[in-house]
């Protein structure tokens, strides 16, 4: 069916969606329903709509529009509903890159940023390093620690993902050089040729990552970065290392002596490379799930076999948890499957958290000051925004929602999977935070544009898959209402 003749139908007929997934067998949850929201998907023109295309011809002449999906009515937005400038409403399980937590214009955060607090924190925003405002170790308390990984008690507030990978990347270092010497003060030599960006100031280091992982596209991080070709072109890049991450073989249960053997590979590439690389390992960096390389996973085994080599090397382990933290997999902090024997040394965060930086313990904070610094420090509003969510995570059960939600998305994309053989490949993921693989990168970019159609909002990751990125608050009646849209987006593009 043409695009033009599907808007139609679905104009003139609500009722057009093929209902196969039964209401009667939507599981409930302890979360409550959210207030306002919208009953379901409402489309109206094509997406992108007239309005739309039209302000992407205006920000062209300003901005590259090219990445735009649409333009949305941010007001308008509502819960796990987000509306476009032409009067569509979808249901969004990709959530701004899986950054938003507890839905659009949530009545609690609505209520919080109408305070006096709130409002002095926008209008007076401080240099954090410098001048701190007086509520601000309340504040980390009643946010950021109100979180904290086991057995990491200090924090680091920064900007952005990238920032904060960025700014590890440089803990890192610091504690290493800092070990080297043995905790004694920096020689004249040291302090004149960094200057000049020469050893032994400028230290010969280097932080070793995965292929097809994605840690940030600040300089540091774009060489961590082994995503995609066209995130790198044309950046000078540092001689860093990158060792293999498991590609497993699903379904997991029927491949496990196999996927042990992978495991052991690439635990030993890691190992290899830590030993023998030409500039010395002074970190390795690692998502628990590699999001913008394809949703790649590796079991717990993997992870231990990480965390014991780089104890037994002296490397700092950085967990990258950018896009998996803040509880989209059922826990708080996805390296929580894992049960490491001991902590990460530094677990970075951002995305659903709202506020950015990384956690740790107190030798990696730098010997002096200004060392690990930048005007901002971080946005006491989005440390505010923190403590609200977590507030709603708790209050509403949301780590339990995310569980009986994810089970019951994995359940209906195996329904749907076992009628098109072939198709629908490697379902797999935690919680909410799924993937599936198509075929050919055609047929995933197909699909996603079909289902934008019939009012859902998704997003592609790797070469071919399609990743899942509901909010916190997404329940399984909004899973529903996706499955329906997705088994109709099936059946018109495979003729099923």
């Amino acid at each position: 069916m043409s695009s033009s003749r599907l808007i139609k139908c679905l104009s003139s007929n609500n009722n057009y969606i093929v209902r196969s997934f039964s209401k009667s067998s939507i599981p409930t949850t302890p979360t409550p329903d959210f207030p306002g929201e919208y009953k379901e998907p409402i489309v109206k023109t094509q997406i992108p709509g007239p309005q739309s295309k039209a302000l992407v011809e205006k920000l062209n002449k300003l901005q590259d529009p090219r990445a735009a999906h649409f333009f949305a009515d941010y007001a308008n937005s509502r819960g796990n509903y987000i509306a476009d400038v032409d009067g569509n409403i979808l249901l969004d399980l990709y959530c701004q890159i899986a950054s938003i937590p507890i839905g659009y214009n949530n009545p609690e955060l609505i209520k919080a940023a109408k305070s006096d607090r709130w409002v002095s924190a926008i209008i007076n925003r401080p240099s954090l390093g410098v001048l701190p405002p007086k509520d601000w170790p309340a504040l980390i308390e009643n946010s950021f620690m109100q979180v904290s990984p086991k057995g990491l008690n200090q924090v680091f507030t920064a900007m952005c993902g990238s920032c904060a990978n960025e700014c590890a990347f440089k803990a890192v270092f610091m504690h290493y050089q800092h070990i080297k010497r043995g905790g004694k003060p920096f020689t004249p030599e040291e302090l004149s040729s960094c200057m000049k960006n020469e050893q032994p100031g400028s230290p010969s280091l280097s932080i070793l990552s995965f292929k097809k992982g994605f840690h940030g596209r600040t300089f540091g991080t774009l060489s961590t970065t082994r995503s995609k070709a066209i995130h790198k072109l044309d950046i000078p890049a540092f001689d860093w290392p990158a060792a293999t991450f498991p590609d497993l073989k699903y379904p997991l249960a029927e491949h496990a002596k196999e996927n042990r053997e992978i495991e052991d590979r690439c635990l030993q590439e890691v190992e290899s490379l830590i030993k023998t690389w030409h500039i010395p390992v002074a970190g390795l960096i690692v998502e628990p799930i590699q999001a913008e390389g394809g949703d790649n996973y590796a079991t717990p085994y993997f992870f231990q076999g990480l965390r014991d080599i780089t104890k037994k090397h002296g490397v700092s382990m950085i967990v990258d948890e950018v896009q998996t933290g803040m509880g989209a997999t059922g826990k708080f902090w996805a390296h929580e499957h894992w049960n490491l024997t001991s902590p990460p040394d530094i677990v970075t965060f951002s995305k659903k958290m709202q506020a950015a930086g990384f956690y740790h313990n107190l030798d990696y904070r730098p010997s002096e000051s200004y060392r690990n610094f930048n005007t901002w420090m971080g946005d006491p509003v989005r440390a505010l925004e923190l403590e609200v969510v977590i507030g709603e995570i708790k209050k509403n059960h949301l780590l339990d929602n995310v569980v009986i939600t994810g089970n019951y998305l994995k359940e209906g994309l195996f329904d749907i999977a076992s009628r098109y053989p072939g198709i629908i490949q490697n379902i797999r993921g935690e919680g909410t935070f799924l993937a599936i693989d198509l075929p050919t990168p055609a047929e995933r970019d197909r699909i996603i544009s079909h289902i934008r159609l019939l009012g859902v909002e998704m997003g592609g990751c790797g070469e071919r898959s399609i990743r899942f990125r509901p909010m916190l608050v997404c329940q399984p009646s909004h899973i529903n209402q996706f499955l329906n849209r997705f088994d109709t987006t099936m059946k018109e593009l495979f003729k099923h």
